[in-house]
């Protein structure tokens, strides 16, 4: 392990002393850097910096936190080694500066680059590098790589190995995984964690540590409970998943009132039907023919050919008349271009590209453990259509899914649940008044699922970050407020949590409004 250079015992010296002003810590934190790198220049972005408003705002994925209004950070750091990550947090602690920690932007409420106290971005996405071994078939990946090139670079040494992770292509690693990470292969083979057998970490001391360093512990907690409540997640190893050199997409629309009896079969279909199938629902209000109405959407990435899947369609889900003109075979890494709503014979270089479409968006969260009845449905679809724009995504489990125990990692949502939804909304148009619109109607819908979905507690996905929930004042050990929204997320699971964040960071450095608080001193 590193030694720490005087400069930091001095400074934490005198900030026991001498309350120090912003500024002045400010200054700290930038002269603390300056010791341990003589890169700073290439690293830290001030406001001054002419680079500055581009490296905010290219990793920020919501508009909604993209304003003249918002905060923005003091500074920007942007790691080119895992040595200047260490420095970072040994810096930005003795200064007492908030520290936030980002990987792809893609956090739904903005928790990695926004905070209502004056703070600095820790940005990983110089730290990208990807190694890949196809004889043990295992892969480092750094947290700031995307999904997209983490799937390029397997593909480049296999048209037989995959890894189940999440369909949108610039999404960070370090936060997609850190949360669970679930993709179209869940049912075959359950979450990314699942998968996840190494990991490298900077904990609040600045030390750099592996799984045998950090012990299981903090390994299990950074493997789902989200990892910026705990250090600076580096990079993960995972170990890939065996996929066929040919599989099958389709994808059929359908309106009501048919939609209605077909939504209501695939619940009792989709959990159970073969575990290579995995079939998601999007549940849409749509204007056809001047008349609003619901459109269901069935996407799907069968783990075989066209033939295999339209007979086991036939047996187990005869409904959605799928016919196999209705089916594409192709190779898994080009079904994770269909996915990502690339053209067909697009490039598999299109999978590095980081620029990603940014609307104004909310989204929200629920698991279902029963099947909604027909009458419920058609309920819920006149909500839909009085409310105006918000959508549903339907997302099967089963399989895998309910094989793992619940304890397994900090993810809890395994056996029992049907599906899970998200909701979904998205905008175009500016203005805070547009923002109470379309964030009304999202909540409203939710508020009318109340009776449909799971209870004591009401479950939530960590990655899909939803500040309604719950809330914790940054700065503040408040158990009992990190309890409201991580029992949703994690259930039993959070008190464990809670244990490690205690032993690891009793001090709570690393805190967000949703992160995990340690227990009161």
């Amino acid at each position: 392990m590193e030694k720490f250079p005087p400069i930091l015992f001095l400074l934490l010296l005198l900030l026991l002393f001498f309350p120090l002003s912003w500024a002045d810590l400010h200054d700290n934190f930038i002269k603390c850097l300056s010791s341990q790198s003589n890169q700073l220049s290439s690293i830290v972005y001030t406001p001054t910096n002419p680079s500055y408003t581009k490296i905010l705002q290219f990793y920020i994925r919501n508009r909604r936190f993209n304003r003249t209004a918002t905060p923005k950070p003091a500074l920007i750091v942007t790691p080119l080694t895992e040595t200047h990550v260490s420095a970072a947090v040994v810096c930005a602690k003795s200064a007492g500066i908030h520290l936030k920690i980002r990987s792809g932007g893609h956090d739904y409420d903005g928790i990695s680059y926004v905070s209502d106290d004056p703070f600095v971005i820790l940005d990983m996405f110089n730290l990208r590098s990807i190694t890949i071994d196809p004889k043990t078939q295992t892969g480092w990946v750094q947290a700031g790589a995307t999904l997209g090139e983490l799937y390029y670079n397997i593909a480049d040494i296999s048209k037989t190995l995959g890894f189940p992770a999440g369909v949108c292509p610039t999404v960070g690693v370090g936060g997609h995984l850190s949360g669970g990470g679930y993709g179209n292969m869940l049912r075959k083979y359950g979450l990314s964690v699942d998968h996840v057998i190494d990991a490298r970490i900077v904990d609040v001391t600045g030390r750099i540590m592996d799984r045998t360093a950090m012990g299981e512990d903090l390994f299990w907690a950074i493997c789902g409970g989200g990892g910026a409540s705990f250090g600076v997640v580096l990079a993960y190893k995972i170990r890939l998943v065996p996929v066929p050199e040919i599989v099958t997409v389709f994808r059929i629309e359908k309106t009501a009132p048919n939609a209605t009896d077909i939504v209501h079969k695939w619940q009792f279909v989709a959990d159970k039907i073969d575990n290579d199938l995995f079939i998601r629902v999007l549940i849409q209000p749509v204007t056809i023919n001047k008349k609003r109405t619901i459109r269901a959407t069935f996407i799907s990435l069968f783990l075989g050919d066209a033939d295999r899947l339209v007979k086991l369609m036939g047996n187990n889900f005869a409904e959605l008349g799928l016919k196999k003109e209705d089916c594409m075979e192709m190779s898994w890494i080009e079904s994770v271009l269909y996915w990502a709503n690339f053209d067909n014979g697009t490039s598999v270089g299109a999978l590095l590209d980081r620029n990603s479409n940014v609307n104004f968006l909310k989204r929200k969260s629920d698991y279902v453990q029963n099947p909604i009845s027909k009458d419920g449905l058609e309920w819920i679809w006149k909500k839909m259509i009085e409310l105006g724009k918000t959508g549903f995504v339907f997302n099967p489990y089963g399989g895998k899914m309910s094989e793992i125990s619940p304890e397994a990692t900090p993810f809890p949502h395994r056996a029992g649940n049907i599906y899970k939804i998200q909701y979904s909304v998205n905008w175009n148009d500016e203005g805070i008044e547009e923002d109470k619109n379309f964030i009304s109607q999202i909540r409203r819908l939710y508020s009318y699922m109340t009776p449909f979905v799971s209870k004591s507690p009401r479950g939530a996905f960590l990655n899909y970050r939803d500040l309604d929930i719950g809330t914790t004042e940054n700065g503040k050990n408040s158990y009992d407020e990190g309890k409201v929204y991580g029992v949703k997320y994690f259930m039993g699971n959070f008190d464990r949590l809670v244990k490690v964040k205690s032993k690891v960071d009793p001090e709570n450095f690393f805190r967000n409004e949703q992160s995990i608080p340690p227990f009161p001193s």
